[in-house]
């Protein structure tokens, strides 16, 4: 019998779990899948953990593994458990649990028994039943500064912090990390080298995407991979972040913070892309060939159907192939 497809999945927040749930439902092949998740959250539930215990920020890390939950009763539970936010009438008080994730306290609690931030999500992932393993892609949490131009003005302003960045209503130019040369997670190193196949995105293209370029090992991981790589392309901008993104700016912005990036395929909802004459000419100049497929939820709204960004990955997962665009 032959071995499961290797495939790791880069990103954070619902675009990562959105590639996740899709990727976890394709069979045959057999998938081993193994996410690596940005740590740089520092709002809500994560930044107040983050703060007071010094830790990773969990929330993406627990989408991540909420994901990869199965459909069956079991994984389904454990998906709504580790999902509930707890809610309180009063004004949320520093400390209280008010706003707070149980899978968020859950994945805190094992770190600090267990004092090993993949231990501890490995022993999460066992308990939720979760087809697939979840790494953070550096073991220091991390800030994301951007270069942004402001309505009306001409001047680079330095914006610093995730939220700050994905809020912000200027046009971002570009995004570094702090620490500039994070630590990587070796268990994410060593996913990505021995993986057959690596996707990048959909997700906050800033925020999300891009900072694993950003963190030197593993970027040049993905860079030197065997694996096909391939970039999932978002199905509309992102207020704020992207707004007014082309699908060929997507790209563009890739390759400008990962000069020595190439990319076998980039995967677009064929309603999505209006000219995909220029966007193949865009994920050209990458090595990359374009796929159109029906990816996007049938509600109009813009996020991705896991059943059919499933097929989409099935038919490239299937024997190596990649179909033209069309």
């Amino acid at each position: 019998m032959s071995r499961p497809v290797r495939v790791v999945a880069l990103g954070g927040g619902h675009g990562l779990a959105a590639s996740l749930s899709a990727l976890r439902r394709i069979g045959p092949p057999a998938v081993d899948l193994t996410a690596v998740v940005t740590v740089a959250d520092d709002g809500g539930s994560s930044g107040r953990l983050r703060r007071e215990f010094d830790c990773l920020p969990p929330g993406d890390l627990r989408m991540a593994l909420s994901a990869l939950c199965g459909d069956d009763e079991w994984g389904q539970l454990w998906t709504r458990v580790a999902q509930h936010r707890f809610q309180t009438s009063a004004t949320p008080l520093a400390g209280s649990l008010g706003g707070h994730s149980v899978g968020n306290l859950l994945i805190l609690a094992l770190w600090q028994l267990l004092g090993d931030p993949v231990q501890g999500l490995d022993h999460v992932g066992r308990l939720l039943g979760a087809h697939g393993r979840v790494l953070p892609m550096s073991l220091d949490p991390i800030d994301i500064e951007a270069d942004v131009v402001l309505p009306g003005d001409t001047e680079l302003t330095q914006v610093r912090g995730q939220v700050a960045v994905a809020r912000c209503q200027g046009r971002l130019v570009g995004v570094r990390l702090h620490p500039d040369s994070p630590t990587a997670c070796p268990q994410a190193v060593a996913a990505v080298e021995a993986a057959d196949w690596v996707v990048l995105g959909p997700g906050s293209w800033f925020t999300s995407v891009l900072p694993h370029l950003l963190v030197p090992e593993l970027r040049d991981a993905i860079c030197g991979t065997k694996a096909r790589r391939v970039v999932a392309l978002n199905l509309a901008p992102q207020p704020g972040e992207t707004a007014g993104f082309s699908p060929e700016q997507y790209l563009e912005v890739l390759s400008a913070h990962a000069p020595d990036l190439t990319v076998d395929v980039v995967l677009g909802d064929c309603h999505a892309v209006t000219d995909p004459a220029k966007l193949q000419s865009v994920a050209a100049t990458l090595g990359a060939r374009l796929v159109l497929a029906p990816v996007a939820a049938a509600d109009a709204t813009p996020r991705h159907d896991p059943e059919m960004l499933a097929a989409a990955y099935g038919d490239l997962l299937e024997g190596g192939k990649i179909p033209p665009w069309r």
